[in-house]
């Protein structure tokens, strides 16, 4: 025997798993996915529920092997959308309109202005609402949000356009 096969080998450190990893991304990015959801469902139970299903539906079944975060957005928005969806069929078949009211320690928690804001958000069309949360939460790039609602970039441009000048006259504020 000579000298180097006696010489014990360094481990090397196991690689870090690559970012495509799901369990990863999951750790990474679940806060902000489900912060997305929120502002697109309207409360943090259900969106929490959107962002897990998006990713269990992932786990089980094969995924495109460029697993991206504007992907998972996607996902998001799509999940975010049939739980809307689901909604608004609901409140047809049981013709209730029910107020939503927030908890007192939430109303004392949020301001009265982000309170009024959040409300007018609500209330503007699906597509404006998710342009707006997507340009001005996300911090996103027109081509960005093109990518991820799957529309073009002018429709991107007109959708916040028009979703500004209505929230600007829904808070009743000079443009």
């Amino acid at each position: 025997m000579d000298r180097e096969s006696l010489r014990p080998t360094a481990l090397a450190p196991p690689a870090p798993p690559p970012e495509t990893d799901l369990a990863g991304l999951y750790r990474e990015h679940r806060v902000g996915l489900v912060r997305l959801a929120v502002l697109l469902v309207g409360d943090l139970e259900t969106a929490e529920d959107v962002v897990q299903d998006v990713f269990a539906r992932l786990h089980g079944r094969r995924r495109p092997p460029d697993l991206t975060l504007a992907y998972l957005r996607t996902c998001v928005l799509n999940g975010s959308r049939s739980v809307l969806r689901r909604r608004a069929v609901m409140l047809r078949r049981t013709q209730r309109v029910t107020d939503l009211a927030d908890s007192a320690e939430t109303a004392v928690l949020l301001g009265e202005s982000r309170r009024q804001v959040l409300l007018a958000l609500a209330r503007l069309p699906r597509r404006q609402r998710e342009a707006l949360v997507l340009r001005y939460y996300l911090d996103l790039a027109d081509s960005e949000i093109a990518l991820v609602m799957g529309v073009g970039q002018s429709t991107v441009r007109s959708t916040t356009a028009r979703a500004l000048a209505r929230l600007l006259r829904e808070l009743g504020e000079d443009a």
